[in-house]
């Protein structure tokens, strides 16, 4: 507990000047406790193998007749040196059979290796090596779409924990977003949960074939049609196979419907132009009415100290986070870690991202929007530690009990704490005499609109004594 002090002059009479008054000007009175591939032949011509068979064939053709004609012998004729290349070349053949046995061999191997037998003729770079060198060659926009970019790794996990709080109430889960909806059943499970409808016509319970977990899928896909949420470039095929980007498109689309545009939302403005709104500026619009002392402009940038999310907490719950605005914005995920754990545990919002992934640079705003577009329907849990917020340095104290002069031994010295814009808090007020003794003044509450408290102390020796 931090503390102010008053140093007053105590005399034996009356009239003798003392010290200054902090207190009058708001010193602390407060104290409370705060937590904190091969050669193939072309149709532009012969492959590779043609091409070097003919370029030979000719070589020799023009050999044989340049050495006849040096020796001065007669010239060979051409029918009987093709013969002969084309014996010799049927000679060093290797059977058909024994050629197709040997490619098969060979592509076992390939295979079972992994890797093709070139790649084995020169040494391969050091993994740590290629990875700096790809990475310092790769431009900033290509490595934001890499397939391992860090916002989409994010991204998944969040998707996949917004799902599951969804499924547990049906006994569902997902582990891997890109596989685990396959089948269909859990996508069904999700839909029919979110809409709390059911599918418009029967599916596969047991879809052990693909044929039936695309009937699955197209259930499901039909559902949303019919619910008039449209859907771009997905089908049931894409689903089933896996493709990571549409799926995950497809759980946004949900998520835009079903978290943020359709909810009605208490203490949202009604606007003329309100549903002219797009799903995000509803939600930035929603937060910035609840945090105006904060300039929120993005779902990024403005979350990564972790401290504006503990003033959302502190304002759908006052006195969840009431010293938000003291946290040290160099510990982020901290901050992050203290916000969001009292949002779950007292207003029921899930953790679907984690406080390191919610303050990462590297973050997307799709993945922070899910987590906070929950807060519009919290609701505060009964029995929650809500704390006053306190601000001692805005209490004020006046009073001839600690004016510098007019206090005298032995008689009672009286003065008066104003405490209506320091906040909530137990008023303590000790003395100290000259000699170093402490004692507890005595103060009474007045029960008044300004929170007011009288305090009275009693100096028994002369000298300079300090109110705290």
């Amino acid at each position: 507990m931090s503390e102010s002090c008053v140093r007053v002059h105590v005399s034996a009479r009356e009239g003798v000047r003392g010290g200054e008054d902090p207190l009058k000007e708001g010193g602390r009175y407060s104290r409370n406790s705060i937590s904190p591939t091969g050669s193939t032949r072309g149709e532009d011509g012969p492959g590779r193998e043609e091409r070097t068979h003919t370029y030979a064939f000719h070589q020799r053709e023009r050999g044989h007749r340049g050495a006849a004609e040096t020796h001065g012998g007669p010239t060979r004729p051409l029918h009987a040196t093709r013969k002969k290349v084309r014996e010799s070349e049927r000679v060093q053949q290797t059977p058909p059979t024994e050629t197709h046995a040997a490619n098969r061999e060979a592509a076992e191997r390939i295979k079972m290796s992994g890797s093709h037998p070139r790649l084995h003729q020169s040494a391969a770079p050091a993994p740590n090596a290629l990875s700096t060198d790809k990475d310092a060659e790769m431009p900033a926009t290509e490595k934001d779409l890499a397939e391992d970019a860090p916002w989409k790794k994010i991204q998944q996990n969040t998707f996949t924990r917004w799902c599951n709080e969804h499924l547990k109430c049906v006994n569902k889960r997902i582990g891997n977003l890109q596989t685990d909806l396959s089948d269909g059943l859990r996508l069904i499970g999700l839909l029919e949960v979110l809409s709390q409808k059911k599918m418009f016509r029967k599916y596969n319970q047991r879809p052990t074939f693909r044929q039936m977990q695309l009937e699955n899928v197209s259930v499901a896909l039909e559902f949303l049609d019919k619910e008039n949420i449209k859907l771009v470039s997905i089908d049931s095929k894409a689903i089933v196979d896996g493709n990571l980007k549409l799926i995950l498109g497809l759980i946004w689309t949900l998520i835009l419907h079903y978290s943020i545009s359709m909810p009605m939302w208490d203490e949202e403005e009604e606007a003329d132009d309100g549903k002219q709104k797009t799903p995000k500026q509803r939600l930035l619009g929603w937060i910035q009415n609840k945090l105006p002392e904060l300039p929120i402009t993005n779902f990024n940038r403005d979350w990564q100290t972790g401290r504006a999310l503990g003033a959302l907490v502190d304002s759908c719950a006052p006195g969840l986070c009431p010293d938000w605005d003291q946290w040290d914005q160099t510990k982020p995920v901290d901050n992050a870690r203290e916000a969001m754990q009292q949002a779950d545990d007292w207003l029921g919002i899930p953790q679907v991202i984690t406080p390191e992934e919610i303050v990462d640079p590297n973050v997307d705003e799709h993945s922070v929007m899910t987590y906070l577009s929950q807060f519009p329907k919290a609701k505060l849990k009964p029995g929650a530690p809500l704390r006053p917020k306190l601000n001692p340095k805005k209490a004020r104290a006046y009073g001839p009990g600690i004016e510098p002069v007019g206090n005298v031994v032995m008689k009672k010295a009286l003065f008066t704490v104003e405490t209506i814009s320091a906040g909530m808090g137990e008023v303590l007020v000790y003395v100290e005499d000259p000699a170093g003794h402490r004692e507890e003044a005595k103060v009474t509450a007045n029960n008044d609109k300004n929170r007011t408290y009288s305090v009275v102390y009693t100096p028994k020796v002369t000298g300079m004594h300090k109110v705290r």
